[in-house]
């Protein structure tokens, strides 16, 4: 079987090099590809596997992590159904953090489980088709009785599914958010800060950095790329920044063109808000055109494949705005995030929505543990979920919470990372508010 960084590398040299990757038609955004290190453990629509611990001579597990009830017996109980969507299949794998999801999982089945009851992950991908990702979540809903979403990733499913989810008294905790859809519905709540978010993130660097004019790139998908856009055109409004925007295609087929475009107004710099690849084509580009401005990225860029991909022209040269806290981070939850995903995930990618999702589990078994065991149904964990507030994680600057309301973007403080002289990673700001002024309703 190749490998999951093989596969990983080509979604990123394709787009970099020359766009060969398709875009399927769709009516919403997401992202991000992986660092990658091996393919993953379970294909997404397939049942999860069950937790992969050796039982311990005492009859548990001999599981020393933390997770859940951290009491190392494994869960034998009636199985708590939990499911999620993503975009595995089409222009690239945004499986990851469902991934994280799952490893999280096995943890806590073989640490007790949910008071005794396992957990039982089912993972459905949608393949970036909008009808496919209705089908699956009807699945997931209808036939599998999911008693609640966690760490789905994609680019179609908010807007395909937000209305039918709040019909069916569904409450998603997603890990990684994309399209503006997923924001603004009453049912899902992400973990994550979103693509607008990240760039106007790193157009504030950019300005404390010296800019007063700014491009921003991002592509023509449907509450994507112009959200985002429109986005860093407002808080450039009110803070006196003119921002332009080049939309082009999602396989940047009319790179060269969107790129000369921007350069032509001479920004003082250029704000790149694509998936990781798109951020890589995009500056393979601008290094061919021999441009000389800065250019910032989102959190998507935020890879270990990344450096590779973009080339030593860019070491030391470009910042990014990173919605988690950094993938080597010593805090508690990150700490527990990498020894999770060593013993239970160790063939899954290592990135930051690998983080989201495990963030997005961790605060879902919080909410589960605090039910009775023997009253857990699809009413009860919509509002144990709906019910968190003021979480509190390492991996976040601030507090998560999820709440009532159609309004739902908690985490909105980030990081700037820089790429290396080494082609690594450095913080070059800690965390610091993003001034979207569409999240100005949620800051008290």
């Amino acid at each position: 079987m190749q490998s999951h960084r093989q596969s990983r590398r080509r979604v990123w040299g394709a787009l970099a090099v020359s766009a060969v990757i398709a875009f399927v038609g769709c009516s919403s955004d997401g992202k991000k590809t992986a660092d990658g290190t091996s393919a993953p453990t379970s294909p997404a629509g397939t049942d999860a596997p069950g937790t992969s611990a050796t039982p311990g001579t005492d009859g548990g597990t001999g599981d020393t992590l933390g997770c859940g009830l951290a009491n190392g017996e494994k869960a034998t109980g009636d199985p708590i159904v939990l499911g999620a969507v993503v975009g595995a299949t089409g222009p690239a794998d945004f499986s990851s953090a469902s991934q994280g999801a799952q490893a999280y999982f096995d943890c806590v089945n073989a640490n007790g489980g949910i008071n005794g009851r396992p957990i039982e992950y089912k993972v459905e991908d949608d393949g970036w088709d909008p009808e496919k990702a209705v089908t699956v979540a009807k699945k997931l809903v209808e036939d599998d009785n999911v008693v609640g979403m966690v760490g789905s990733t994609s680019f179609v499913e908010c807007a395909a599914n937000a209305d039918y989810y709040a019909e069916q008294g569904v409450a998603v905790i997603a890990g990684v958010g994309v399209p503006r859809e997923c924001f603004f519905s009453s049912n899902i709540a992400p973990v994550n800060q979103g693509p607008r978010l990240s760039g106007i993130g790193a157009a504030q660097y950019a300005k404390e950095q010296g800019a007063k004019t700014m491009a921003c790139i991002a592509n023509v998908i449907p509450n994507f790329g112009g959200w985002v856009c429109q986005g860093i055109e407002a808080w450039g409004k009110e803070n006196g920044v003119e921002v332009k925007s080049f939309n082009g295609q999602a396989d940047l087929s009319d790179g060269e063109t969107i790129m000369q475009q921007a350069l032509a107004i001479n920004p003082d710099a250029i704000v790149v808000v694509e998936a990781g690849p798109g951020v890589s084509g995009y500056l393979k580009i601008a290094e061919k055109l021999g441009a000389t401005v800065k250019f910032y990225g989102p959190t998507s860029a935020y890879d270990k494949a990344f450096p590779d991909a973009v080339g030593e022209h860019w070491f030391g040269k470009f910042p990014a705005e990173i919605e988690f806290n950094t993938m080597d981070s010593t805090g508690p939850d990150n700490t527990l995030w990498q020894a999770v995903m060593a013993k239970y995930g160790p063939d899954a990618p290592i990135d930051s929505f690998s983080q989201g999702g495990f963030l997005s589990a961790k605060i879902a078994v919080d909410a589960l543990l605090k039910l009775d065991p023997a009253k857990i149904d699809r009413e009860s964990v919509t509002a144990a979920f709906i019910g968190v507030a003021d979480y509190s994680s390492d991996l976040v600057c601030g507090k998560w919470s999820f709440g009532e309301g159609d309004h739902h973007n908690a985490n909105h403080t980030g990081r700037i990372v820089e790429l290396t002289a080494d082609g690594g990673w450095k913080v070059a700001k800690d965390c610091f508010d993003i001034p979207d002024p569409e999240v100005a309703d949620l800051i008290g």
